[in-house]
Protein backbone atom coordinates (compact mmCIF):
# COMPACT_ATOMS: atom_id res chain seq x y z
CA UNK A 1 0.00 0.00 0.00
CA UNK A 2 1.50 3.37 0.32
CA UNK A 3 4.99 2.51 1.06
CA UNK A 4 3.85 -0.95 1.24
CA UNK A 5 5.80 -3.49 3.14
CA UNK A 6 6.48 -6.57 0.73
CA UNK A 7 5.63 -9.64 1.94
CA UNK A 8 8.51 -11.48 3.84
CA UNK A 9 11.03 -10.87 1.08
CA UNK A 10 12.49 -14.20 0.83
CA UNK A 11 15.69 -14.24 -0.91
CA UNK A 12 14.06 -15.84 -3.74
CA UNK A 13 15.30 -18.93 -5.42
CA UNK A 14 15.72 -18.82 -9.31
CA UNK A 15 13.58 -20.61 -11.79
CA UNK A 16 14.22 -21.01 -15.61
CA UNK A 17 13.41 -17.85 -17.22
CA UNK A 18 14.62 -16.50 -20.22
CA UNK A 19 17.23 -13.72 -19.91
CA UNK A 20 15.98 -11.89 -22.72
CA UNK A 21 19.58 -10.66 -24.25
CA UNK A 22 22.99 -9.56 -22.60
CA UNK A 23 22.89 -6.10 -20.65
CA UNK A 24 26.10 -5.15 -19.94
CA UNK A 25 25.03 -0.74 -19.16
CA UNK A 26 24.83 0.38 -15.51
CA UNK A 27 21.18 2.36 -16.53
CA UNK A 28 18.30 -0.04 -14.55
CA UNK A 29 16.28 -0.31 -17.93
CA UNK A 30 17.82 -1.03 -21.30
CA UNK A 31 15.93 -1.57 -25.00
CA UNK A 32 15.55 -4.92 -26.38
CA UNK A 33 16.00 -5.81 -29.70
CA UNK A 34 12.55 -6.12 -31.69
CA UNK A 35 13.56 -9.84 -32.66
CA UNK A 36 13.42 -11.33 -28.94
CA UNK A 37 10.07 -9.21 -28.08
CA UNK A 38 8.97 -11.89 -31.18
CA UNK A 39 9.25 -14.33 -28.39
CA UNK A 40 7.56 -13.15 -25.76
CA UNK A 41 4.04 -13.67 -25.25
CA UNK A 42 1.68 -11.48 -23.78
CA UNK A 43 -0.55 -11.98 -20.77
CA UNK A 44 -2.78 -14.86 -21.15
CA UNK A 45 -5.02 -13.70 -18.19
CA UNK A 46 -6.84 -11.36 -20.59
CA UNK A 47 -7.74 -14.75 -22.74
CA UNK A 48 -10.95 -16.81 -21.77
CA UNK A 49 -8.62 -19.90 -22.69
CA UNK A 50 -5.91 -18.71 -20.29
CA UNK A 51 -4.99 -22.17 -19.16
CA UNK A 52 -5.45 -23.67 -22.74
CA UNK A 53 -2.97 -20.55 -24.01
CA UNK A 54 -0.70 -21.14 -21.17
CA UNK A 55 1.66 -24.07 -23.03
CA UNK A 56 2.70 -21.18 -26.24
CA UNK A 57 2.45 -18.23 -24.20
CA UNK A 58 6.65 -18.21 -23.20
CA UNK A 59 8.85 -19.52 -25.43
CA UNK A 60 11.55 -20.86 -22.70
CA UNK A 61 14.59 -21.12 -24.73
CA UNK A 62 17.59 -18.98 -24.68
CA UNK A 63 17.29 -15.79 -27.54
CA UNK A 64 19.72 -16.67 -30.16
CA UNK A 65 19.66 -17.85 -33.75
CA UNK A 66 19.10 -21.24 -32.65
CA UNK A 67 15.56 -20.35 -30.83
CA UNK A 68 12.97 -22.35 -33.02
CA UNK A 69 9.81 -19.97 -34.47
CA UNK A 70 6.75 -18.86 -32.90
CA UNK A 71 4.21 -21.89 -32.75
CA UNK A 72 1.08 -20.74 -35.02
CA UNK A 73 -0.95 -21.04 -32.15
CA UNK A 74 0.13 -17.49 -31.22
CA UNK A 75 -1.67 -16.63 -34.07
CA UNK A 76 -4.98 -17.96 -32.81
CA UNK A 77 -7.95 -15.57 -31.73
CA UNK A 78 -9.50 -16.39 -28.25
CA UNK A 79 -12.24 -14.38 -26.59
CA UNK A 80 -11.67 -11.76 -24.17
CA UNK A 81 -12.06 -12.26 -20.63
CA UNK A 82 -13.96 -9.38 -19.96
CA UNK A 83 -13.43 -9.15 -16.04
CA UNK A 84 -9.80 -9.20 -16.23
CA UNK A 85 -9.93 -6.76 -19.70
CA UNK A 86 -12.35 -4.39 -16.96
CA UNK A 87 -9.48 -4.60 -14.29
CA UNK A 88 -6.93 -3.61 -16.56
CA UNK A 89 -8.63 -0.91 -17.91
CA UNK A 90 -8.77 0.44 -13.91
CA UNK A 91 -5.36 0.36 -13.14
CA UNK A 92 -4.33 2.17 -16.13
CA UNK A 93 -6.89 4.94 -15.32
CA UNK A 94 -5.65 5.08 -11.89
CA UNK A 95 -1.66 6.25 -13.70
CA UNK A 96 -3.36 7.79 -16.02
CA UNK A 97 -4.88 10.04 -12.90
CA UNK A 98 -1.72 9.95 -10.94
CA UNK A 99 0.32 11.00 -13.88
CA UNK A 100 -1.95 14.26 -14.31
CA UNK A 101 -0.61 15.47 -11.06
CA UNK A 102 1.29 17.68 -9.72
CA UNK A 103 3.59 15.23 -7.91
CA UNK A 104 3.83 13.16 -11.22
CA UNK A 105 5.12 15.75 -12.67
CA UNK A 106 7.75 16.58 -9.62
CA UNK A 107 8.80 12.90 -9.55
CA UNK A 108 9.49 12.90 -13.71
CA UNK A 109 11.40 16.38 -13.78
CA UNK A 110 14.56 13.65 -13.41
CA UNK A 111 13.31 11.81 -16.60
CA UNK A 112 13.01 15.02 -18.16
CA UNK A 113 15.89 14.42 -20.93
CA UNK A 114 15.62 10.37 -20.98
CA UNK A 115 13.13 8.17 -22.99
CA UNK A 116 10.88 7.71 -20.15
CA UNK A 117 9.51 11.29 -20.21
CA UNK A 118 6.21 12.38 -18.21
CA UNK A 119 4.50 13.10 -21.69
CA UNK A 120 5.77 9.78 -23.21
CA UNK A 121 4.83 7.67 -20.47
CA UNK A 122 1.01 9.05 -20.66
CA UNK A 123 0.51 8.94 -23.93
CA UNK A 124 1.99 5.44 -24.14
CA UNK A 125 -0.58 4.78 -21.74
CA UNK A 126 -3.48 6.43 -23.71
CA UNK A 127 -2.90 4.31 -26.55
CA UNK A 128 -2.66 1.37 -24.95
CA UNK A 129 -5.83 1.94 -23.70
CA UNK A 130 -7.07 2.56 -26.80
CA UNK A 131 -5.70 -0.29 -28.27
CA UNK A 132 -7.01 -2.69 -25.27
CA UNK A 133 -10.41 -1.50 -25.63
CA UNK A 134 -10.81 -1.55 -29.81
CA UNK A 135 -8.66 -5.16 -30.30
CA UNK A 136 -10.61 -8.39 -31.06
CA UNK A 137 -8.86 -10.55 -29.15
CA UNK A 138 -5.90 -10.80 -26.58
CA UNK A 139 -3.56 -12.14 -29.52
CA UNK A 140 -5.00 -9.26 -31.63
CA UNK A 141 -3.69 -6.82 -28.97
CA UNK A 142 -0.46 -8.36 -28.84
CA UNK A 143 0.25 -8.46 -32.24
CA UNK A 144 -0.39 -4.53 -32.57
CA UNK A 145 1.54 -3.99 -28.99
CA UNK A 146 4.54 -5.59 -30.37
CA UNK A 147 4.29 -3.55 -33.70
CA UNK A 148 3.87 -0.15 -32.43
CA UNK A 149 5.72 -0.02 -28.56
CA UNK A 150 9.27 -0.57 -27.65
CA UNK A 151 10.34 -2.70 -24.44
CA UNK A 152 13.09 -1.99 -22.34
CA UNK A 153 13.74 -4.28 -20.05
CA UNK A 154 15.31 -3.87 -16.03
CA UNK A 155 18.81 -4.86 -15.63
CA UNK A 156 18.25 -7.05 -12.53
CA UNK A 157 20.22 -7.96 -9.83
CA UNK A 158 22.84 -9.81 -12.15
CA UNK A 159 22.49 -6.99 -14.83
CA UNK A 160 21.14 -9.61 -16.84
CA UNK A 161 17.70 -9.36 -16.01
CA UNK A 162 17.18 -11.60 -13.04
CA UNK A 163 14.14 -10.41 -11.35
CA UNK A 164 12.78 -11.69 -7.78
CA UNK A 165 9.58 -11.52 -7.12
CA UNK A 166 7.42 -11.37 -4.43
CA UNK A 167 3.28 -11.10 -3.62
CA UNK A 168 1.54 -8.60 -1.30
CA UNK A 169 -2.25 -8.57 -0.70
CA UNK A 170 -4.59 -6.99 1.64
CA UNK A 171 -5.54 -9.66 4.50
CA UNK A 172 -8.94 -10.03 6.18
CA UNK A 173 -9.35 -10.51 9.60
CA UNK A 174 -11.59 -10.03 12.77
CA UNK A 175 -10.58 -7.69 15.18
CA UNK A 176 -12.71 -4.80 17.95
CA UNK A 177 -12.61 -1.53 18.49
CA UNK A 178 -12.23 -1.75 22.36
CA UNK A 179 -9.90 -4.43 24.10
CA UNK A 180 -10.66 -7.93 25.90
CA UNK A 181 -9.27 -10.75 27.08
CA UNK A 182 -9.33 -12.27 23.65
CA UNK A 183 -8.51 -9.12 21.79
CA UNK A 184 -5.55 -7.52 23.00
CA UNK A 185 -3.13 -7.38 20.63
CA UNK A 186 -3.30 -3.05 19.09
CA UNK A 187 -2.25 -1.39 15.93
CA UNK A 188 -1.49 1.59 16.43
CA UNK A 189 -2.47 5.49 14.76
CA UNK A 190 0.86 7.26 14.37
CA UNK A 191 1.85 9.91 17.67
CA UNK A 192 1.14 13.89 16.76
CA UNK A 193 4.68 13.96 17.45
CA UNK A 194 6.23 11.62 16.04
CA UNK A 195 7.94 13.90 13.44
CA UNK A 196 10.30 15.52 17.12
CA UNK A 197 10.88 11.30 17.56
CA UNK A 198 15.19 11.18 17.77
CA UNK A 199 16.80 8.65 15.70
CA UNK A 200 17.54 6.12 16.08
CA UNK A 201 13.68 5.29 16.79
CA UNK A 202 12.66 2.87 19.47
CA UNK A 203 12.64 -0.49 18.47
CA UNK A 204 9.45 -2.85 18.03
CA UNK A 205 10.51 -4.78 21.36
CA UNK A 206 10.49 -1.22 23.01
CA UNK A 207 7.39 0.34 21.66
CA UNK A 208 4.81 -3.00 21.89
CA UNK A 209 6.86 -5.59 24.45
CA UNK A 210 8.51 -8.48 23.36
CA UNK A 211 5.32 -10.51 23.71
CA UNK A 212 3.55 -7.64 22.37
CA UNK A 213 1.44 -6.91 25.39
CA UNK A 214 3.59 -3.49 26.32
CA UNK A 215 0.39 -1.56 26.69
CA UNK A 216 0.46 0.42 30.18
CA UNK A 217 4.26 0.64 29.61
CA UNK A 218 4.53 1.80 26.02
CA UNK A 219 4.48 5.49 24.64
CA UNK A 220 1.97 4.21 22.15
CA UNK A 221 -0.37 3.94 24.76
CA UNK A 222 -3.82 5.81 23.99
CA UNK A 223 -2.40 5.22 20.22
CA UNK A 224 -4.46 2.12 19.82
CA UNK A 225 -6.60 2.25 16.33
CA UNK A 226 -8.05 -1.56 16.63
CA UNK A 227 -7.28 -4.71 18.71
CA UNK A 228 -7.03 -8.70 17.36
CA UNK A 229 -6.48 -11.37 18.67
CA UNK A 230 -3.88 -13.39 17.06
CA UNK A 231 -0.26 -10.85 17.35
CA UNK A 232 0.84 -12.98 14.13
CA UNK A 233 -2.27 -11.32 12.54
CA UNK A 234 -1.31 -8.14 13.78
CA UNK A 235 2.26 -8.58 12.77
CA UNK A 236 1.49 -9.59 9.06
CA UNK A 237 -0.70 -6.19 8.80
CA UNK A 238 2.27 -4.34 9.64
CA UNK A 239 4.15 -6.69 6.65
CA UNK A 240 1.03 -6.20 3.85
CA UNK A 241 0.37 -2.27 4.76
CA UNK A 242 -3.12 -2.69 4.90
CA UNK A 243 -6.35 -4.50 5.67
CA UNK A 244 -9.91 -5.10 5.76
CA UNK A 245 -11.45 -5.95 9.26
CA UNK A 246 -14.70 -7.28 10.41
CA UNK A 247 -15.34 -5.91 14.04
CA UNK A 248 -17.31 -7.58 16.34
CA UNK A 249 -19.92 -5.04 16.45
CA UNK A 250 -21.09 -6.03 13.35
CA UNK A 251 -19.60 -3.19 11.84
CA UNK A 252 -16.25 -3.35 9.09
CA UNK A 253 -13.13 -0.61 9.25
CA UNK A 254 -9.96 -0.70 6.36
CA UNK A 255 -6.51 0.03 7.61
CA UNK A 256 -4.34 1.92 5.26
CA UNK A 257 -0.20 2.58 6.16
CA UNK A 258 0.03 6.00 8.08
CA UNK A 259 3.75 5.85 8.88
CA UNK A 260 6.90 3.82 9.79
CA UNK A 261 10.07 3.93 12.53
CA UNK A 262 13.42 4.37 10.43
CA UNK A 263 14.85 0.88 10.84
CA UNK A 264 15.23 -1.54 7.93
CA UNK A 265 12.57 -4.51 7.15
CA UNK A 266 13.79 -7.21 8.46
CA UNK A 267 11.95 -10.73 7.51
CA UNK A 268 11.02 -13.17 9.86
CA UNK A 269 11.04 -15.69 6.92
CA UNK A 270 14.50 -15.59 6.22
CA UNK A 271 15.24 -15.51 9.89
CA UNK A 272 13.92 -18.91 9.92
CA UNK A 273 15.72 -20.20 7.18
CA UNK A 274 19.21 -18.44 8.71
CA UNK A 275 18.21 -20.21 11.92
CA UNK A 276 18.14 -23.50 10.27
CA UNK A 277 14.40 -24.34 10.52
CA UNK A 278 14.02 -24.27 6.52
CA UNK A 279 15.86 -24.51 3.43
CA UNK A 280 15.20 -21.49 1.24
CA UNK A 281 13.55 -23.36 -1.72
CA UNK A 282 11.07 -24.90 0.72
CA UNK A 283 9.63 -21.27 2.30
CA UNK A 284 6.61 -20.05 1.80
CA UNK A 285 4.23 -18.29 3.91
CA UNK A 286 1.68 -21.35 4.40
CA UNK A 287 4.80 -23.19 5.80
CA UNK A 288 5.85 -19.66 8.07
CA UNK A 289 2.22 -19.41 9.56
CA UNK A 290 2.06 -23.34 10.49
CA UNK A 291 5.44 -23.15 12.29
CA UNK A 292 4.14 -20.51 14.24
CA UNK A 293 0.89 -22.37 14.80
CA UNK A 294 2.61 -24.90 16.24
CA UNK A 295 5.32 -22.80 18.27
CA UNK A 296 3.24 -19.52 19.32
CA UNK A 297 6.34 -19.14 21.72
CA UNK A 298 8.93 -18.84 19.40
CA UNK A 299 6.66 -15.17 17.87
CA UNK A 300 7.92 -13.70 21.09
CA UNK A 301 12.09 -14.46 19.69
CA UNK A 302 11.45 -13.73 15.82
CA UNK A 303 9.02 -10.89 15.64
CA UNK A 304 11.47 -8.17 17.76
CA UNK A 305 13.85 -9.32 15.25
CA UNK A 306 11.98 -6.94 12.75
CA UNK A 307 12.77 -3.67 15.02
CA UNK A 308 10.83 -1.93 12.42
CA UNK A 309 7.36 -0.76 13.54
CA UNK A 310 4.40 0.57 11.29
CA UNK A 311 1.49 2.96 11.96
CA UNK A 312 -2.03 2.68 10.46
CA UNK A 313 -5.03 5.09 9.48
CA UNK A 314 -8.46 4.05 9.24
CA UNK A 315 -9.66 4.89 5.18
CA UNK A 316 -13.01 4.46 5.33
CA UNK A 317 -13.52 1.59 2.96
CA UNK A 318 -11.29 2.83 0.47
CA UNK A 319 -9.40 0.13 -1.51
CA UNK A 320 -5.68 -0.65 -0.90
CA UNK A 321 -3.96 2.72 -1.72
CA UNK A 322 0.04 2.58 -3.40
CA UNK A 323 2.35 5.06 -2.91
CA UNK A 324 1.28 6.93 -5.65
CA UNK A 325 -1.82 7.71 -3.68
CA UNK A 326 -4.16 5.64 -6.67
CA UNK A 327 -5.40 2.23 -5.85
CA UNK A 328 -3.75 -0.99 -6.61
CA UNK A 329 -5.59 -3.57 -8.22
CA UNK A 330 -5.28 -7.27 -7.92
CA UNK A 331 -2.47 -8.89 -10.40
CA UNK A 332 -2.38 -5.37 -12.41
CA UNK A 333 -0.10 -3.59 -9.64
CA UNK A 334 3.24 -3.97 -9.06
CA UNK A 335 5.61 -2.54 -6.65
CA UNK A 336 9.47 -1.03 -7.74
CA UNK A 337 12.55 1.07 -6.36
CA UNK A 338 10.76 4.47 -7.12
CA UNK A 339 14.47 6.27 -7.22
CA UNK A 340 15.10 3.65 -10.25
CA UNK A 341 11.63 2.79 -11.86
CA UNK A 342 9.24 5.10 -14.00
CA UNK A 343 6.35 5.69 -11.48
CA UNK A 344 2.76 4.63 -13.22
CA UNK A 345 4.16 3.51 -15.95
CA UNK A 346 2.97 0.18 -18.60
CA UNK A 347 5.20 -2.72 -17.42
CA UNK A 348 5.21 -6.55 -18.39
CA UNK A 349 6.30 -9.22 -16.12
CA UNK A 350 7.59 -12.80 -16.59
CA UNK A 351 7.15 -14.57 -13.56
CA UNK A 352 5.74 -17.97 -11.80
CA UNK A 353 2.46 -16.19 -10.25
CA UNK A 354 0.47 -18.98 -8.32
CA UNK A 355 -2.63 -18.88 -9.53
CA UNK A 356 -6.46 -20.96 -8.45
CA UNK A 357 -6.84 -23.92 -10.53
CA UNK A 358 -9.98 -25.65 -11.49
CA UNK A 359 -9.08 -28.01 -9.34
CA UNK A 360 -9.13 -25.18 -6.07
CA UNK A 361 -5.17 -25.94 -5.67
CA UNK A 362 -3.09 -23.07 -5.92
CA UNK A 363 -0.11 -23.80 -8.22
CA UNK A 364 2.58 -21.20 -9.62
CA UNK A 365 2.71 -21.29 -13.28
CA UNK A 366 4.86 -19.11 -15.45
CA UNK A 367 3.09 -16.31 -16.90
CA UNK A 368 3.65 -12.77 -18.82
CA UNK A 369 1.55 -10.05 -17.67
CA UNK A 370 0.41 -5.96 -18.26
CA UNK A 371 0.91 -4.22 -15.13
CA UNK A 372 0.77 -0.24 -13.95
CA UNK A 373 3.82 0.10 -11.38
CA UNK A 374 1.93 1.83 -9.19
CA UNK A 375 3.69 1.18 -5.50
CA UNK A 376 6.99 1.31 -3.27
CA UNK A 377 8.22 -0.52 -0.20
CA UNK A 378 10.53 -0.83 2.44
CA UNK A 379 12.33 -3.89 1.20
CA UNK A 380 11.92 -3.39 -2.41
CA UNK A 381 15.60 -2.01 -3.06
CA UNK A 382 17.03 -2.04 -6.35
CA UNK A 383 16.40 -2.96 -10.08
CA UNK A 384 16.52 -6.86 -9.21
CA UNK A 385 13.03 -6.66 -6.95
CA UNK A 386 9.56 -6.38 -7.99
CA UNK A 387 6.30 -7.11 -5.47
CA UNK A 388 2.81 -7.62 -7.11
CA UNK A 389 -0.10 -6.31 -5.58
CA UNK A 390 -2.52 -10.09 -5.64
CA UNK A 391 -6.01 -8.37 -4.26
CA UNK A 392 -7.88 -9.17 -1.17
CA UNK A 393 -8.84 -12.02 1.32
CA UNK A 394 -7.67 -15.51 1.78
CA UNK A 395 -6.76 -16.97 -1.83
CA UNK A 396 -4.98 -13.38 -2.64
CA UNK A 397 -2.92 -14.23 0.84
CA UNK A 398 -2.25 -17.55 0.21
CA UNK A 399 -1.22 -16.54 -3.50
CA UNK A 400 0.91 -13.83 -2.61
CA UNK A 401 2.47 -16.41 0.02
CA UNK A 402 3.58 -18.79 -2.78
CA UNK A 403 5.29 -16.53 -4.56
CA UNK A 404 9.02 -18.07 -5.17
CA UNK A 405 10.98 -17.26 -7.97
CA UNK A 406 13.11 -15.07 -10.22
CA UNK A 407 11.86 -13.81 -13.46
CA UNK A 408 11.84 -10.50 -16.03
CA UNK A 409 10.67 -7.09 -15.88
CA UNK A 410 9.90 -5.11 -18.91
CA UNK A 411 8.80 -1.64 -19.10
CA UNK A 412 6.97 -0.65 -22.50
CA UNK A 413 6.77 2.64 -24.16
CA UNK A 414 4.89 4.29 -27.37
CA UNK A 415 7.59 4.36 -30.47
CA UNK A 416 8.48 8.06 -31.35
Amino acid sequence: MSKSISTFCFSLSAIAVTSWGQIVHAAPLQSVSPKHIQHLGLDQKLSNHELDSQRHTINQCRIDSNCPEIQSSHTTASGWNETQRQALQQAIDHSLFYLSTPKAAQSYRKYANSDFNLDRVKRSLVRFKELLLTTDSPIALSQAVKEEFVFYQSVGKDRQGKVDFTGYFEPTYTASRVRTEEYRYPLYRKPANFDRWTSPHPTRAQLEGKDGLAENKSVLKGQELVWLSDRLEAFLIQVQGSAKLNLTDGSTMTVGYGGTTNYPYVSIGKELVNDGLFELEELSLPKVLDYFATHPQELDRYIPRNKRFVFFRETGGKPPTGSLGVPVTGDRSIATDKSLMPPGALALIVAPIPDLESTENIKPRLVSRYVLDQDTGSAIKGAGRVDIFLGSGDVAGERAGRINGSGNLFYLLLKE
